[in-house]
Parts: C-alpha cells; sequence; structure tokens
C-alpha cells in the first residue's frame, strides 16, 4: 500500500527492514539504547557492533525522545534509535508517538529524504500492534503538517498482521484528516 499523507508518501513494507535502501532506518529501542532482541538485535546483528557502541554513547536518553547514529554496513547511511519505553518496561502510545516525531525532526536536520519505522512498541515493548501502528502513524501525520526534507516513509512489518495494522491506520487518519 502506498499513500500520501499531506506531502509525504507513505509506504507499507512486508519484510526485513535492515535490507531496505532508505536514509535511515528506526530502531526500536529502549531509552538506556542498548540493543538486545527484536528489531534493535537485527540492527546489530546484521549491521554491527558499532552501531550499539554509538548509541550507548550518547545515551541514556528519556523514553520518547529519539538519537541518530551511523548504520553500519547496512544499505541505509543512518539508524534513528526511537525509544518508546524503558530498559525491561512497557511502551506506551504516547511515547511511541513522540519518538517517532523526534525521529523525524532528527532526519529532517540532517537533510534526510527517506526514513522508514518498524513496529517501535509492539513485541518486546508490549504494546498492542494496533496500538504502535496508530501512534507510528499519527506521529507522521503530525509530521506531514509541516513537511521538511522527509518526503518518503515506509513502515514495517515482519508479517502481514502488522501490515494490516499499519494500512489500518493510515485508512482512519485519511478518514480524520477529511
Amino acid at each position: 500500500m502506498e499513500r500520501k499523507v499531506g506531502a509525504v508518501v507513505v509506504k507499507t513494507y512486508m519484510g526485513d527492514i535492515t535490507e531496505l535502501t532508505v536514509d535511515a532506518i528506526a530502531n526500536a529501542a529502549n531509552s538506556d539504547l542498548w540493543m538486545g532482541s527484536g528489531v534493535a538485535g537485527a540492527i546489530k546483528s546484521k549491521g554491527g557492533q558499532q552501531i550499539e557502541d554509538e548509541a550507548l554513547s550518547m545515551g541514556p536518553i528519556r523514553p520518547g525522545e529519539a538519537v541518530m547514529t551511523t548504520a553500519g554496513v547496512l544499505p541505509s547511511k543512518y539508524v534513528i534509535h526511537c525509544a518508546g519505553m524503558p530498559p525491561g518496561g512497557k511502551a506506551t502510545y504516547w511515547k511511541v508517538l513522540s519518538s517517532v516525531q523526534a525521529a523525524l525532526n532528527i532526519a529532517s536536520n540532517h537533510n534526510l529524504s527517506s526514513v522508514a519505522f518498524p513496529a517501535i512498541g509492539a513485541g518486546v515493548g508490549g504494546l498492542a500492534e494496533e496500538q504502535s501502528a496508530k501512534a507510528i502513524i499519527e506521529g507522521i501525520a503530525h509530521y506531514s503538517r509541516k513537511p521538511s526534507s522527509v518526503k518518503e516513509i515506509t513502515v514495517v512489518g515482519l508479517n502481514k498482521s502488522m501490515c494490516d495494522c499499519f494500512c489500518n491506520a493510515i485508512k482512519e487518519c485519511e478518514e480524520q484528516e477529511s
């Protein structure tokens, strides 16, 4: 699915976020920025230990904030670490939404044009897939009202269920905007 949200093109993609060639991929991070399992573990495993080392040197941050590192050997240029939860804690809708907005501000400040987001807060974070998708899409919608350099955003689900949640959240957002 591909839709225009304001001046931003939003695409859904089912698969591995670490394989995307975009300016930056987001990491579903904890606020201490260590990279254990899930999306963070996959990014570290495929991109290299230097991603975690660089992230740790910038932390800790508060849940709802984000920081950017290089992407090691990944095809993307950067990783934006979105802290949707504290270490060992649970993600919330508002922390995910805030971290997405922070990530898009960081991307704009670095003149990036394409960013990909996983289901931040879902999985290890304990947030329902529907809530994760809705928070991410709402963060994108806020950004799209006054967009800067980011013109293409890909939301990434590992399975059809997550991709369906993203598609439903986009449709809800379109209905609210019209």
